[in-house]
């Protein structure tokens, strides 16, 4: 079975169902705090693919409310930004052998390292993400 360090919210119900289902399959997991990491440009940058609004959190409070805008044509700038607020980088990151992933593409890992059951909902986006106090209290 694979070892996969999984860098999350802690508290994040997705979260928490992502890392069951990795669990189940046997896998072994190094569970690491994504808010607390030192990340930069350059230590956060492979875990990203080439689209820069999929590098996004949009379940962030201060994007919901309008407070904060990110310059998409940018991606330098939205970079930056993702390293000074780790809240609005989309998650989990993940080390699956050898190879940096964002987001829990179900298929993807399982194709990759083996599910023993695919989700039967999503647990990509927030559930709560329709109820701002919600996250702004979890992220607290």
């Amino acid at each position: 079975m694979a070892e996969v360090i999984f860098y999350e919210k802690p508290g994040c119900i997705n979260n928490r169902k992502q890392k069951r289902l990795l669990q189940e399959a046997g896998h072994s997991l190094d569970a690491r705090n994504l808010l607390s990491a030192q990340w930069s440009p350059d230590s956060l940058r492979p875990f990203l693919g080439t689209e820069v609004s999929g590098w996004i959190n949009k379940s962030h409070p201060d994007l919901k409310a309008g407070k904060l805008a990110l310059d998409l044509k940018d991606p330098e700038a939205v970079l930056a930004q993702l390293c000074a607020d780790p809240l609005l980088i989309r998650r989990p990151l993940m080390v699956v052998s050898g190879q940096c992933l964002q987001g829990f593409d179900a298929g993807q890992i399982d194709q990759l390292i083996g599910l023993k059951r695919l989700p039967d909902e999503d647990i990509e986006t927030c559930p709560k993400s329709h109820t701002l106090d919600a996250c702004k209290a979890e992220s607290a």
